[in-house]
């Protein structure tokens, strides 16, 4: 197996007296999609914050290709390789969704973040942010102001800005979310084939079992923030420790109800 492309070792988090996220240590591998999963008030979300650097630590690390970023900045992390699709989301609610996308794509390409910079300087910019918006199928409100997009297609530009910014790391929190049955699946097979970069790691937190079992190839469960199992999809679910922590509710029945 290839080495992790991210580490998390011991990684805590404490709140005044309350222990968020206990000490969980994880690798993540390329080509792997792990979701994490977990009932509400798990840490599923703090962790994701630990990771993209939201929230420091309290203790432990966070490494990335061996690389100790625990003190780093979400900016920092960003440029390394760490990717969540919230952290782009309307970043110029005023400007169109193909002058989102293009800025998000200029920065990528070293050549500035210059809101002023005119759109006919940075032709094949363009071009890529439209390939991009044709992907997840909103090439058609390429001119909306992002501001007036439906929660639906808010959320696919929330993953265009993810793909325009190539990251080694895809961080996904829930993305279907708020989503209508028509436009989830655009979504899913975005999600599926970011699947096929062998050399990315994505990690998903998500609650939808049917979600789970077509596109991870592992699960995390976080119980009262510590790792509780951690493994594939189908010995996960039927782990002993599994069952136990949810009082003896299947995992389905756990992740229906949060």
């Amino acid at each position: 197996m290839p080495a992790p492309l991210l580490t998390t070792s011991d990684l805590t988090v404490r709140f005044g007296g309350h222990i968020a996220v206990d000490a969980v240590s994880c690798a993540f591998h390329p080509g792997e999609l792990t979701a994490i999963v977990g009932p509400n008030g798990a840490g599923k979300t703090t962790y994701f914050n630990l990771i993209s650097g939201q929230i420091p630590a309290s203790s432990g690390c966070v490494l990335l290709n061996g690389r100790d970023i625990t003190t780093q900045p979400v900016s920092a992390r960003t440029k390394a390789g760490i990717g969540r699709a919230f952290q782009m989301t309307n970043l110029f609610p005023d400007l169109s969704v193909l002058e989102n996308v293009r800025l998000v794509i200029q920065a990528k390409a070293g050549r500035g973040f210059n809101l002023w910079s005119m759109v006919t300087r940075h032709t094949d910019l363009s071009n890529e942010a439209e390939a991009i918006l044709a992907r997840v199928r909103l090439l058609d409100e390429c001119n909306q102001l992002v501001s007036e997009l439906s929660h639906g297609n808010q959320r696919k530009l929330e993953v265009a800005l993810l793909i325009a910014l190539d990251p080694l790391v895809y961080m996904l929190d829930e993305p279907t979310a708020g989503m209508s049955v028509d436009e989830a699946p655009v979504v899913l097979d975005l999600i599926a084939d970011l699947k096929k970069q062998t050399d990315r790691t994505i990690l998903l937190v998500e609650h939808k079992m049917d979600v789970i079992r077509t596109l991870a190839d592992r699960i995390i469960v976080l119980h009262n923030g510590a790792l509780a199992a951690d493994g594939p999809p189908a010995e996960v679910m039927a782990s002993d420790v599994v069952q136990e922590a949810y009082m003896g509710r299947g995992l389905d029945g756990v992740l229906d109800n949060v």
